[in-house]
Parts: C-alpha cells; structure tokens; sequence
C-alpha cells in the first residue's frame, strides 16, 4: 500500500450511505470466488454473465446517484478453498475514490494469529473503517471463543464488524450447497458476541431468513447491534422486520443493496412501496450508518 485511506466524502451533500457493497474482481481479473459459485450465483440472483465490477466501475455507479458506499470483499480461503480478490487493490481503489467509497477489511477468522495481525494491519496501515465476516462461507462459528482476539482487536479500534446473517445466495442450487453451511450464519451466535463485546459495533447483514424474529430480538435487546437491509428486494422484506424498523428499530436499520446482486435502483424503487414513515427515510439512508461509522453521536 503507497497511500492510507482518508474520508473525502462530503456526507452533508450524499443522498445516502449504501453499507453492504461488494468488489468481487481485482485491478488483475481474479475473482473472490471460484468459477462454479460465480456462475451459480449469477444465475441464483439472475444476473448477466460476467457483470461483477472492479472498484473503479463500482465508484462510477455510486458517483452517478449521489451515493457513498462501503465496499469490502471475503477472505475465505479456507472454508472456500479459494483465495479472495485482493484486499490490497480494493483499499487502493477506494483511496483513488474516496469521494464516494468506503474500504472495509475482512480477515480469515480460521487463520488464528496472523489474522489478529492482519486486523491491525489492515487499520493502521491501510485506514479500512470496517470489517466484513461471512460465517458461513468462512466456515466458522462467530462465537467461538477461539476468535475472540480477532473481535477485541476490531473493537479497540473502534470501527464495526458486519456479519453475513440467515441464508445465502452463495452456493444456492448447487449440490450441498457447495459446502456453505447456513447454521453458521445464524443470528444467535452474534448475540454472544455481541454481550461480550459491548464495545463492538455489530451489524449484522440482510433479513436474516429463517432466523428474523432473533435477529430483530437481538438489535432491540443489544445497542451495540444492528441490521442492514441488504441482499433482499425491499418488496420480500418479512412483514415483522418492516414492522419493526418502522418502530422500535428505527434508529437500528440501515440502507444496505449487496451490490452488485440487488441494484441500487432496483432496491430503492421496490423500498417506495412500503408503508415507511417518510421522516424515517433520513435515518434509514444515512443517520444511522453515521453513527455505525462513528460519524455522528
């Protein structure tokens, strides 16, 4: 890394703050995943062949309509058997742009030691605001004690850790899933983590399906947790969490596409058909991903 990321967003001027973004493909064509999921995934969300953007593209979309966005990938070499896209090129690119993005880390949690490094690393020398965890393509139980130093370094920092919840469109329709296990994802194990670690910002990512009723529990009994609305059309949201976070979780939701799956424009014409308070759409599209960023109290 030649430069450290720096904020030169002008969150006073952007619409909105996209938190779950991903950059699937680096400056050199590798892909974070390998060539089977590729093409199951894209078929799972009904995208056209070969649509996954590297972080240029990704800043041009965004710019376009006004809108910041977090961009991250998955290191999940081990449980994917694949090494990701690199996390080198991503924070360079968010750094050439950082007028709109925002780079998150993510480290291999079954990587122990070196992954504690990689967190302090990853903060201190590339300026990443975040780190995103995939429980289920990492293959790994987020609250086991085992990874608790990799959570106190993030926490000590003080920027959040976002968690895959509920299932995914990872592995969807191949036989056995292509190894991805959905227990991992499942809410429960965060509210441990979250208990432990009341220090920690903990979103926890997508309508997490089956698991809704616990994931909304956990970001009302928790105030260190919340949730994004990500990777799901706003038009299939379950009604209890659109109940929700019209009431008690208004100021625990947050703006989230998982793009390049969900579109931006996609997510927010089908989010107009819902029964939200209009002076909640503030909140919803920035105030609350300040504070998650410790942008705003």
């Amino acid at each position: 890394m030649s430069e450290k990321y720096e904020y030169g967003i002008d969150f006073a001027a952007v619409d909105a703050i996209d938190i779950h973004t991903h950059v699937e493909v680096d400056s050199h064509g590798h892909r974070a995943y390998d060539d089977v999921l590729v093409e199951a995934t894209e078929k799972y969300f009904k995208m056209e062949p070969g649509i996954l953007a590297g972080v240029d593209a990704v800043a041009d979309y965004y710019r376009e309509r006004n809108t910041a966005a977090v961009v991250f990938t998955v290191d999940a070499r081990h449980g994917m058997r694949h090494p990701p896209n690199s996390i080198e090129d991503l924070v360079a690119g968010a750094v050439r742009n950082n007028d709109v993005l925002i780079p998150f880390g993510s480290v291999d949690p079954l990587q122990g030691r070196f992954a504690v490094h990689r967190v302090h690393e990853m903060i201190h020398d590339f300026g990443v605001k975040g780190f995103k965890f995939h429980p289920s393509m990492q293959a790994f139980e987020p609250n086991d004690r085992a990874y608790y130093p990799i959570y106190h370094a993030i926490a000590e920092t003080g920027v959040p850790a976002l968690f895959h919840t509920g299932q995914t469109g990872m592995g969807a329709g191949l036989p056995g899933g292509h190894g991805i296990k959905l227990r991992y994802s499942d809410p429960m194990l965060l509210d441990d983590v979250a208990a432990d670690f009341p220090e920690l910002t903990i979103v926890m990512a997508h309508p997490a399906v089956p698991w809704v009723d616990e994931q909304i529990a956990i970001a009302t009994h928790k105030s260190n947790v919340y949730i994004d609305l990500s990777g799901w059309s706003p038009k299939y949201f379950p009604p209890q969490l659109v109940h929700a976070m019209t009431r008690q979780l208004r100021h625990k939701v947050l703006f989230g596409t998982d793009y390049p799956y969900i579109q931006m424009d996609r997510w927010r014409r089908d989010f107009d058909t819902l029964d939200v308070d209009p002076e909640l759409l503030p909140l919803i599209y920035k105030g609350n991903a300040l504070r998650v960023l410790r942008l705003a109290s």
